[in-house]
């Protein structure tokens, strides 16, 4: 059979497997990214034939490869095309999920086999091995494993052909150097038990969706056609779904306009092991950030803001005070994002200020606010993730080393732990006792920048408290937000199991 014959579509490998089995054939199916193809591979798929009649191959969608920035190396189809090449393999498909149970039910193979290395379900860090173990058995039958010699295509992948710069390849060396996979899982891990308060005004993020009519016939006006309306949990509300990603349990504590609560939409979007505790603002609507977006190039072409960002009334600051006076006592830490758009009073600052062992705060620049809102307006905190032009803002200042500007906030407000966000740029992290610490962007593929900051500050703040070594830290924050800006809108949060096999498949 020429290779272009054994690459079937899924559909259509079902009906195959099914004429198989009517048939008497023990059909063995192998699952997995095949990246890169080496002698590890070649040899599990010869074992593999050997165990029935008919060897079929499915393969991880690009979109659901697990594997860091810029992977897979080689797109689907050219990794289907390696497989069939293989005299062993009788069929290719691309898998449609996420995981191979559908695929296996789908299939109905006698035989699921896997490699030595996923022997030990207890180092699966998804937990998918077991319900795949369960799917084989639904259908009657059985998993087995080879036991060959194995290789690790991300390990060829980032010494023989690494998807970096030098600089971003440098750091990674000195990371596998220091820390292991493991060990930066481990400080990832010991955040779940963190109670964590968020602080700041919860902001709806709504993406209108245009196709390009043309110029008005009469007006000097670019014409649109409507298309679609997303809308997304953004805002303080964003921090803490991404927060609920690495902790059991923790609270956001915002405020809705009273003119157009939307309760049920925040409800609806935030994760089930967030608690919502909420001030309602008088003469106000919840925020609403539009975005008049070219559905084609998504290239965003006008934003409106739904937004009353005048401070709280007397008597609902009280009440906001209030609040932060109950919860905060109960508290690890608090990660304050302050939008400036009136939930923060100079009565909040000074309680976050001086109620809680911990805060992590960012003071957002914005349309709404520049010029008028800086870090400044709190006196300490004890982590601050910043982006660069907040900094250069806060302290007025467009051309000094950035390492000194960083060095008169940490002195001025007493912090000792500096995230600073530079975009494609990577980041600078200062930590007291530790000096300076930079790492590049891993960012290969930029869809959105919209709250790409808020992840890292919601990670970074957990990080600090924790005193994870600042190596990994910056890593970590790095990944972040290189997920971050793949995401359209908050319309997710960062994944844990799929930053956690991106750090494990760069550190490889």
């Amino acid at each position: 059979m020429v290779v272009s014959d054994k690459i079937k579509p899924f559909e259509a490998l079902i009906k195959i497997s099914a004429t198989l089995r009517a048939e008497g054939k023990k059909v063995v199916l192998c699952h997995g990214v095949f990246d890169l193809l080496h002698l590890g591979h070649i040899r599990h798929l010869q074992e593999a034939k050997g165990l029935g009649d008919v060897l079929v191959v499915t393969l991880t969608e690009d979109k659901f490869v697990n594997k860091g920035p810029n992977r897979p190396a080689f797109k689907q189809e050219l990794r289907a095309e390696a497989i069939a090449a293989l005299n062993c393999v009788d069929y290719v498909s691309v898998n449609n999920w996420t995981t191979a149970v559908e695929t296996i039910k789908s299939l109905k193979p006698s035989v699921y086999t896997k490699g030595p290395d996923y022997k030990d379900a207890s180092q699966d860090l998804t937990g998918k091995i077991r319900e795949e173990a369960d799917a084989v058995l639904s259908v009657g039958g059985k998993v087995c494993f080879t036991d060959d010699i194995t290789f690790s295509s991300s390990n060829l992948i980032n010494r023989l052909m690494p998807s970096f710069g030098e600089k971003a390849n440098r750091f990674l060396e000195g990371i596998r150097k220091n820390f292991t996979p493991e060990a930066v899982t481990e400080h990832i891990d010991a955040l779940k038990n963190l109670r964590i308060v968020v602080v700041g005004e919860m902001i709806i993020d709504e993406y209108v969706y245009c196709d390009p009519l043309g110029k008005s016939g009469k007006e000097s006006m670019l014409v649109m056609k409507h298309v679609a309306v997303d809308k997304y949990a953004g805002g303080a509300a964003a921090i803490a779904n991404h927060l609920g990603e690495f902790c059991h349990k923790l609270k956001l504590i915002t405020y809705l306009g009273k003119d157009n609560p939307q309760e049920d939409f925040l409800k609806k979007h935030l994760k089930n092991n967030v608690e919502p505790i909420i001030v309602y603002k008088s003469g106000s609507p919840t925020i609403l950030k539009r975005r008049f977006v070219d559905k084609y190039s998504f290239s965003k072409l006008l934003g409106v803001y739904e937004i009353n960002d005048e401070p709280l009334n007397r008597e609902e600051n009280d009440q906001f005070c209030e609040i932060l006076d109950y919860h905060l006592t109960e508290c690890d830490l608090v990660v304050v994002a302050d939008y400036g758009h009136g939930l923060i009073s100079h009565k909040a600052v000074r309680i976050l200020e001086r109620d809680v062992p911990f805060v992590a705060i960012n003071t957002q620049i914005n349309a709404a606010n520049i010029g008028f809102h800086a870090i400044s307006k709190y006196a300490r905190a004890d982590h601050i993730c910043i982006h660069e032009g907040e900094l250069r803002l806060d302290q007025r200042n467009k051309s000094e080393d950035l390492k000194n500007l960083t060095l008169n906030l940490s002195k001025r407000m007493n912090c000792p732990s500096i995230m600073v966000t530079r975009g494609k740029n990577g980041s600078l992290l200062y930590r007291r006792g530790a000096g300076f610490h930079e790492c590049p962007a891993f960012a290969m593929e930029v869809v959105d920048r919209v709250g790409a900051g808020d992840a890292i500050l919601a990670l970074t703040s957990a990080m600090a408290y924790q005193n994870v070594p600042p190596e990994i830290m910056n890593f970590v924050a790095n990944m972040i937000g290189a997920e971050a800006v793949t995401i359209r809108g908050n319309e997710r949060s960062v994944d844990r199991i799929k930053l956690l096999k991106g750090i494990t498949a760069l550190l490889k």
